[in-house]
């Protein structure tokens, strides 16, 4: 990224939400969280009118499949026992942020609808020459989906969680919707917390101090470290993000008294909130809950944010009021037998993702008096 002009890109990511800003990327690879060693190479992709730049893309070239959240592994588990290569390979995606948004980056409509093909049929271009066996687009934004569909890439869907603000005034308007035992359950997780002496503190990007910095990244840390894994993300890169991108950060630290023992953080543009990164070092019943997503779903209802992306998966996200949302991703094979298989494989998938949401929708906690289009009408 540091070879791109930070302002030419953020001309064509203007919108696009926090992850495509140049700043972003550029602290992942400045602070060495994304590097050819932590088997993510920076190989990012730009279009130039002479010397203006109209287009670009991330791109990665990839050794493994960690940080991805559209899970592969058992494509490379085929390829292993056919005695082919699966990496490297190439992937377009924010690594280790599965949030939807543009991964093509444009001047203009205009300019996608004639620069999409070309750079499909360059990339292809890559695998065909034999260095990688695939290439992996992951969470387009739904708007640019029937472009995608006409590029002759494989489809695959899979499913996440998002709240929705249906121009709540208050948390308690937005629980006014549930029926009357799930609102008095979810009330009744949020004391709780009171009832255990916990306090939640909202830091912004440019107030967060490093002795603060140091304390949630302990947290960070501990997630995956109780599960035997290694945090993607270096320390630096936190400093760094919220010095580059201080209006896009927020921090929501929890006191036990008068200690931190909780922290999550968010990031955010003036349509949608991301909850991103979580961590504690004591357990206390339903603090994830509550630092998670209400702290959350507080925050959008007063900056007026019509979005919540809490993460991927967790289908204990529906009986608090985030619904299933359908998620694409899209995938070039270059072996015609793997490419052939593996295009059954997601259409079938992609039949049981169907059915996964007509199931899911059936347990969110909204009144069922109320048909799915006029439950949040007011």
């Amino acid at each position: 990224m540091q070879d791109i002009s930070a302002t030419s890109w953020n001309a064509l990511a203007g919108g696009a939400g926090p992850f495509l800003r140049h700043e972003f990327l550029a602290a992942l690879e400045a602070s060495d969280s994304v590097a050819r060693s932590t088997g993510w190479q920076p190989y990012h992709v730009t279009v130039h009118d002479h010397d203006e730049l109209i287009a670009a893309m991330p791109l990665y070239v990839k050794h493994h499949s960690y940080g991805e959240y559209v899970f592969d592994w058992s494509w490379a588990d085929a390829y292993r026992r056919y005695g082919k290569p699966y990496y490297p390979k190439l992937l377009t995606a924010i690594p280790f942020t599965p949030s939807q948004g543009s991964r093509l980056l444009v001047k203009d409509a205009q300019v996608q609808s004639k620069v999409l093909p070309l750079l499909v049929d360059t990339i292809r271009g890559y695998t065909q020459q034999g260095e990688f066996s695939s290439w992996h687009l992951l969470f387009p934004h739904p708007d640019d989906a029937d472009g995608l569909d006409q590029t002759g890439l494989i489809r695959r869907e899979g499913c996440q969680y998002h709240w929705h603000n249906r121009g709540y005034d208050s948390f308690d308007d937005f629980l006014a919707q549930f029926s009357s035992r799930k609102r008095k359950n979810l009330r009744k997780e949020r004391l709780s917390i009171n009832d255990q002496g916990l306090s939640f503190h909202r830091i912004h990007g440019a107030d967060i101090d490093q002795h603060t910095w140091d304390i949630f990244y302990r947290f960070y840390q501990n997630t995956y470290q109780i599960r035997g894994q290694h945090g993607y993300l270096t320390r630096d890169f936190f400093s760094r993000l919220a010095s580059q991108m201080p209006e896009n950060v927020l921090l929501i630290m929890v006191k036990h008294h008068d200690r931190y023992v909780a922290g999550a953080l968010f990031l955010y543009d003036e349509h949608s909130l991301f909850g991103r990164y979580w961590g504690c070092e004591a357990d206390f019943h339903n603090l994830h809950f509550e630092t998670c997503y209400y702290q959350g779903i507080e925050f959008c209802i007063e900056k007026g944010l019509t979005l919540f992306d809490a993460g991927a998966q967790g289908e204990h996200k529906l009986r608090r009021g985030f619904e299933p949302v359908r998620t694409l991703s899209y995938h070039w094979i270059e072996d015609p037998a793997f490419r052939h298989a593996i295009a059954d494989y997601c259409q079938q998938e992609s039949l049981h993702v169907t059915e996964f949401i007509d199931s899911a929708e059936t347990y969110l906690p909204f009144k069922k008096s109320l048909t799915v289009d006029d439950q949040f009408t007011k």
